[in-house]
């Protein structure tokens, strides 16, 4: 399990909305939430790492985490990824999708979140008009199959047990429904492209335009 980011803007904005005086505290709350998760399903023995990337801060740093990512993927003989798609929604989130491609590895991906056609928030759904996947002529009108898996009973229950952990992120976590999962192989993206038309879900929160995350990914190529 491979964190690349620690999770905490060098802003104190997100800190400080949830008491914290500072990012590296912020970032060590996260870390226990994510221990405490992890303990409801674990009994120990997992391999874990962060990159320790400041939030919002991974799309400069793309061919640093990609070379820590083909190391950590040859000396724990990992072959097969699960990862972020290219969608829009976290311009951290892309650059990680950007590195894994670049390491070589058999790509997996589960949806995160992005804006839909009119621009509010999608959750747990991959991109249904992509512009970005590389290879195909003519391009790609709908997204590769991806599939889904419903969440019942106990599973359900753990699940939701595991989220609750996660007290920083109830807000963005509460847009997001529990039972489904999506997940597919990654197709062959294409970083150069927009991963959607129209504005991007970053953009329109003002972490960064699609243009400057992608020069930034380009320089880095």
């Amino acid at each position: 399990l491979i964190h690349v980011t620690d999770g905490a803007p060098l802003s104190l904005g997100d800190a400080a909305r949830e008491g914290f005086t500072s990012p590296a505290a912020y970032a060590a709350a996260r870390a226990a939430e994510l221990d405490a998760a992890l303990a409801l399903v674990t009994s120990g023995g997992r391999t874990r790492m962060t990159l320790g990337i400041s939030d919002q801060l991974a799309t400069a740093a793309i061919p640093d985490i990609t070379v820590r990512l083909h190391q950590a993927f040859t000396a724990h003989h990992v072959r097969t990824v699960l990862t972020h798609c290219y969608e829009g929604g976290h311009p951290d989130h892309d650059a990680v999708a950007s590195a894994v491609q670049r390491t070589g590895a058999e790509i997996f991906e589960f949806a995160g979140y992005h804006a839909d056609r009119n621009g509010a928030l999608q959750t747990g759904e991959f991109l249904t008009h992509p512009s970005h996947i590389a290879g195909y002529d003519p391009p790609l009108t709908t997204s590769p199959e991806a599939t889904v898996i419903h969440l019942h009973g106990d599973d359900l229950v753990r699940k939701q047990a595991m989220l609750a952990c996660f007290r920083t992120q109830r807000e963005i976590l509460g847009h997001f429904d529990p039972s489904t999962e999506r997940f597919r192989r990654a197709p062959p993206y294409d970083f150069a492209q927009p991963p959607h038309p129209g504005r991007l879900l970053y953009e329109a929160w003002g972490w960064m335009s699609g243009q400057e995350w992608r020069e930034q990914a380009r320089c880095g190529a």
